[in-house]
């Protein structure tokens, strides 16, 4: 892997099927192996925040837990997952090497402190009700938790009713609390809740987001990814058509 690469973060949204992970994990070992990068999978056990009770929400902990170690021991493939509890950072970090904070929970002091103690790094989402330059606070609260590399990535900022808007300067100012800012290209293009029960988007402006995130110095990139996002079981109308991603990574490196 080339040191000066930037990071890249990518997988379904949420953990459908074994199979479903098998094509997304053998399509991104083609492309670290084409771009002689290190692409990190991603996929969540269990979508805590969902807009309705009846929605998909994934396998939960343990079979989530072994179904990613299963990617990793088959892909060699460095793993992160989102955790929602304290009490899950302990069996999440032993099998993932980055736990992700979901940006409604970046403010959860145990949470944090957990995720810090469990040894890998952790990567805090930038809450939808937050400034850049307020996840200093976070960013503490980890550090000074025992966390030796804390990343923090920008997902867009709520803006009236059912939409979302990124002001890009949230990546230069984070620049100056962590050296590592990760621009999340999918869920920047949400519009929560606006779907009769459920969050849409427009995968369209993804690629447009991940240029302008590069454009203000972002040093890593995050794209939840589906060979047929329409029939995904969650994040449908944000998530980037597999079979692009090789193309988009292109760009950016």
């Amino acid at each position: 892997m080339n040191n000066t690469s930037p990071i890249f973060i990518a997988g379904p949204c949420v953990i459908e099927s074994a199979e479903l992970l098998d094509t997304v994990a053998r399509k991104l070992v083609e492309i670290n192996r084409h771009l002689g990068i290190d692409i990190i999978f991603k996929a969540s056990f269990d979508k805590a925040n969902r807009t309705s009770i009846h929605s998909f929400r994934g396998p939960g902990i343990d079979r989530g837990l072994q179904m990613l170690s299963d990617v990793k021991q088959k892909y060699n493939l460095r793993l992160t997952t989102d955790i929602h509890e304290a009490w899950q950072a302990r069996p999440v970090g032993e099998v993932c090497d980055v736990l992700q904070i979901p940006a409604f929970l970046c403010r959860q002091t145990d949470l944090l402190v957990a995720a810090a103690k469990s040894g890998r790094v952790v990567n805090i989402k930038k809450a939808q009700f937050l400034s850049g330059r307020d996840m200093i606070y976070p960013v503490q609260k980890a550090a000074e938790s025992g966390a030796q590399q804390v990343w923090l990535t920008e997902r867009g900022n709520s803006f009236g009713y059912n939409n979302l808007v990124v002001d890009f300067r949230n990546i230069a100012d984070m620049k100056e609390i962590v050296p590592t800012v990760i621009m999340d290209c999918t869920h920047s293009v949400q519009r929560p809740s606006a779907g009769n029960g459920k969050t849409v988007g427009d995968r369209k402006f993804v690629p447009a987001m991940a240029q302008a995130a590069k454009a203000f110095g972002a040093t890593g990139y995050f794209f939840e990814v589906h060979p047929h996002p329409d029939e995904g079981l969650s994040d449908a109308a944000n998530m980037l058509e597999l079979d692009k991603l090789d193309n988009l990574i292109q760009t950016l490196i």
